[in-house]
């Protein structure tokens, strides 16, 4: 998955002139990691929030957002959505036990 963070190798920028390769730079559950994907589903948002998630039946995550594009800067995501990514998005991943 490409969501994962990526380890700083060169690319097309350090030609140029520039040292970093092109990232986007989120924060999820207060940990920064840099992606290279302009959307990300909720699957893949869990999985960087927790890469051994609990599982089972009674197991449910939820996804808040915020610093998010024009328009839409806040909110929540769903099972089986995706959202834009932008440059500082903050995202806070949660597991819960309905029990």
């Amino acid at each position: 998955m490409s969501a994962q963070p990526e380890p700083h190798e060169a690319s097309d920028n350090t030609a140029r002139g520039h040292d970093r390769p092109r990232g986007i730079t989120i924060v999820i559950n207060a940990r920064e990691r840099t992606i290279t994907d302009k959307e990300l589903t909720f699957e893949q948002l869990v999985a960087l929030a927790f890469p051994s998630a609990p599982t089972g039946e009674n197991v449910l995550f939820t996804i808040s957002f915020r610093r998010g594009h024009g328009n839409k800067p806040e909110g929540s995501l769903l099972a089986g959505e995706t959202v834009k990514i932008k440059d500082g998005m903050v995202f806070v991943v949660s597991a819960t036990d309905k029990s």
